[in-house]
């Protein structure tokens, strides 16, 4: 537990100050090659969830046992290598310098007053049409995503690392790519991703939940609502997101920020209209996404910090 708590702390450094080298490649993409073809092949005929069964035992099984054979080789020759290369399979496992510059190439062409290069900077985020959004429509879509993967990208793989490791954190990271490929409700993948989609849902309950819980503690209140009020909000609006997770970061933001999220939504032109969550207190506005990545930056930081003071209780009481 220890050397996993050193790792994670030396991971979650290196992913702050360096971040995923662009010519690096990554993990994440290789899985993603495995579950593309997979999916290929078993996604046809009768017994589509059964297949997306094994589609998530296949995929999920390879990535935790390399991964972990990986860390357990290294670690058998050095607790120094070990500690070294856990670090480093961490790091990359983590998302929040790639989230803040992602959040940040939409929002310097907002402050030039370039719309239009906004627009297509936020269509390679997000799913929702992009090509007629004015400012705050921008912003909302920018600020849903840092709120949302600050979760999914940083605090649930780093909770699955202090759980079991490096291959705890793969093992979340491959279901979460799951998730993103074939988790939709939609002809295609309704039966398939049914497996993923609902895994996906589980690994994040607790880090969600914790997540949205810190940044209603540990970020700056702009609306000067009161605690109570806010919590009392979070706790209604929170549930209100079609997703089971993902509205207790975006209602935790936005009560937060003193701002509205949620509202109407395109997806190829077909209409979508999500709950509104949080209080408009403020206009959305590009200064908003400067705040939701420090919302980020502070969360990551406590989060870390309750997973090694937890993590030290554990030491000494073994």
């Amino acid at each position: 537990m220890l050397a996993h708590i050193i790792a994670c702390t030396i991971g979650v450094a290196l992913d702050w100050l360096i971040g995923d080298p662009p010519k690096m490649p990554h993990p994440v993409r290789w899985i993603g090659t495995l579950i593309a073809k997979l999916t290929e092949r078993l996604n046809k005929g009768k017994h589509r969830k059964l297949k997306g069964l094994l589609l998530v035992l296949i995929v999920v099984g390879l990535t935790t046992v390399i991964t972990f054979a990986v860390i357990y080789f290294a670690y058998s020759i050095n607790v120094i290598l070990g500690i070294f290369v856990e670090s480093i399979l961490i790091a990359i496992g983590l998302a929040g310098k790639s989230l803040k510059q992602a959040a940040l190439e939409v929002y310097n062409p907002l402050v030039s007053e370039d719309l239009q290069e906004a627009r297509v900077k936020l269509s390679w985020i997000v799913g929702r049409d992009t090509e007629h959004l004015c400012v705050p429509e921008v912003t909302r879509g920018v600020v849903e995503t840092v709120s949302e993967n600050t979760s999914d990208g940083v605090t649930a793989p780093l909770f699955w690392a202090f759980l079991f490791g490096g291959a705890g954190l793969w093992m979340y990271k491959a279901v979460n790519t799951l998730d993103s490929m074939v988790g939709y409700k939609n002809e295609r993948f309704a039966d398939f991703g049914y497996v993923a989609a609902h895994v996906d849902d589980v690994l994040n309950y607790v880090p969600s939940r914790m997540t949205g819980l810190l940044l209603m503690l540990g970020t700056k209140n702009e609306s000067e609502k009161p605690f109570a009020y806010r919590m009392k909000g979070w706790l209604r609006d929170a549930k209100k997101h079609p997703s089971p997770n993902s509205g207790w970061l975006e209602a935790a933001t936005a009560y937060q920020l003193g701002i509205q999220l949620g509202g109407v939504n395109s997806y190829k032109g077909i209409t979508s209209n999500r709950a509104k969550m949080g209080e408009c207190h403020f206009e959305l506005g590009p200064q908003h996404i400067i705040r939701s990545i420090k919302q980020m930056q502070i969360v990551t930081i406590l989060f870390w910090l309750l997973m090694v003071i937890l993590g030290g209780v554990f030491v000494v009481i073994t």
